[in-house]
């Protein structure tokens, strides 16, 4: 199956991390304009990601906001519109951690991975929801993990955040699936990331051992999932939750 989004423009938040590069590449694979968002952290990585993409032929723009303010991400991506057409597919990336038991867990610890994982989805969906469906075509898929799902130790924050993103999934599914636009969730297991390399062998040996299938995922899993949800092929899905992550979490 050829996947084909030609002409479509895409929007990727986070797209600075390693999923979130991987998607760029595959959604720019498939024909798509890219709106590339980062958070102003690692402009470096956000450049060369820039440049691998036109190297491909692939048309990109670099958006750098703040997920979090609304009023920042209404204003670029009404830029990368200006620049590159009517956003057609959003994909939400952009989270961060603030990892502690919940005993030493601090407002701010909590508010900041709120604000970016959960808030930031409503932030950025809600600036293009409108125009999706008045065109009658539409792709949101929302990056949760499978920590939203199972919950984890330390992660309170995180977890609860996550497992939110699949609730604003499944009702903003509801509110526009009559109008051509599909809402998913996409909820990763663990990936072959910095984030993981960072964690003490030990720790990650113990985590891979409990991965049926043997490996921790890599960003190219998601971006292939990712990829399918925008297509005109998933046309009659909406307000699911994809678990990628090697049957470690099957519910």
């Amino acid at each position: 199956m050829k996947i084909s989004l030609k002409d479509k423009t895409a929007l990727i938040t986070g797209a600075n991390g390693a999923i979130g590069r991987m998607v760029c590449h595959y959604l720019g694979g498939a024909g798509c304009k890219l709106l590339a968002c980062h958070a102003g952290f690692h402009r470096d990585v956000a450049k060369q990601l820039v440049a691998e993409e036109k190297s491909e032929g692939c048309q990109i723009e670099l958006l750098e906001f703040d997920v979090s303010n609304y009023e920042e991400a209404k204003d670029a991506i009404a830029d990368g519109e200006s620049k590159l057409g009517p956003v057609d597919i959003v994909v939400n990336v952009a989270g961060i951690t603030r990892d502690k038991p919940l005993k030493k867990m601090t407002p701010a610890d909590w508010q900041a991975v709120i604000d970016i994982n959960l808030t930031g989805i409503y932030n950025v969906t809600q600036c293009v929801i409108e125009g999706m469906s008045s065109r009658g075509w539409g792709r949101v898929v929302n990056i949760s993990s499978i920590n939203g799902q199972k919950g984890q130790f330390g992660q309170a924050n995180y977890s609860a955040a996550k497992a939110g993103v699949h609730g604003f999934t499944m009702a903003v599914a509801q509110e526009v699936a009559k109008k051509g636009v599909t809402v998913n969730t996409v909820s990763p297991g663990y990936i072959d990331s910095p984030m993981i390399r960072a964690v003490p062998e030990e720790i990650r040996e113990q985590i891979r051992a409990g991965i049926p299938t043997g490996r921790f995922g890599m960003p190219e899993d998601v971006a292939a999932m990712v990829t399918f949800l925008a297509s005109e092929q998933a046309s009659w899905v909406t307000g699911a939750d994809f678990s990628v992550n090697g049957g470690h979490f099957i519910h």
